[in-house]
C-alpha cells in the first residue's frame, strides 16, 4: 500500500508541475498593460512569414470580394528597403530619408506595373497583429483590399531591441495591359 501511495504522489507532482505553466513574470509598461514579448523574426523563415501574410491578406480580400494577390519580388525589395530606412529615420512614414516616395521606390527596383498603395507600421508585434491593426484603419484597409491590386510586396526590418518596421505595398496591371484585356 505504501508503494502505491508513493507512486500516486509522484504522479500527482508531475501533473502539478505540468499544470504550473509559464512562471515568467509579466512585466508591465507605465500604462499598466503588459510589455510585448520579444518576437524574434531572425529565428523564422522569411518565406514562411511572407506567405503567411499573403494568405491572410488574400483571405481578407476574398471576404471583401477582391481578387487574390501574388507576391512580387520587386515590390518586396521596395518594401524591404523602406522598412530598413524607417528604422534609420526612427519614424514610420511614407517618405525615404532621401525624400523618395513609395512610387519612387517601386520604380527604382524596376516595378513596371502601377504602384497602388503602401501600409507601414512600427511595432513589437507579429505580422498578424500588424495586419489586424492595418485593417482597423480605413486608409491602410483600402491599400489591402483595393480591387485594382493583383500584386503585393511585403517585408520588415527588426532592430536588436525587438522593434519591427513593417511595409506592405500593392500594385496592379499597367494601364496598357488593362486596356488590352478590356478590348
Amino acid at each position: 500500500m505504501r508503494r502505491f501511495n508513493t507512486f500516486t504522489a509522484l504522479i500527482a507532482l508531475v501533473i502539478l508541475a505540468a499544470c504550473g505553466g509559464d512562471t515568467t513574470e509579466v512585466r508591465l509598461a507605465p500604462d499598466g498593460k503588459p510589455l510585448p514579448k520579444f518576437y524574434n523574426l531572425a529565428t523564422q523563415d522569411e518565406a514562411t512569414i511572407e506567405y503567411r501574410m499573403l494568405d491572410a491578406v488574400n483571405a481578407l480580400r476574398a471576404s471583401a470580394g477582391s481578387g487574390p494577390l501574388v507576391l512580387n519580388a520587386e515590390l518586396t525589395a521596395a518594401a524591404a528597403t523602406h522598412s530598413r530606412d524607417m528604422s534609420v529615420q526612427n519614424r514610420p512614414w511614407h517618405f525615404g530619408s532621401d525624400g523618395s516616395s513609395p512610387l519612387d521606390r517601386a520604380r527604382r527596383v524596376g516595378y513596371q506595373n502601377v504602384f497602388l498603395g503602401e501600409a507601414i507600421s512600427e511595432t513589437y508585434e507579429n505580422e498578424m497583429a500588424t495586419l489586424s491593426a492595418w485593417m482597423e484603419n480605413p486608409d491602410t484597409r483600402w491599400v489591402i483590399l483595393d480591387g485594382n491590386a493583383n500584386e503585393m510586396g511585403f517585408h520588415w526590418f527588426q532592430e536588436p531591441n525587438g522593434k519591427i518596421w513593417w511595409t506592405l505595398v500593392t500594385g496592379g496591371p499597367s494601364l496598357s495591359k488593362v486596356a488590352l484585356t478590356a478590348e
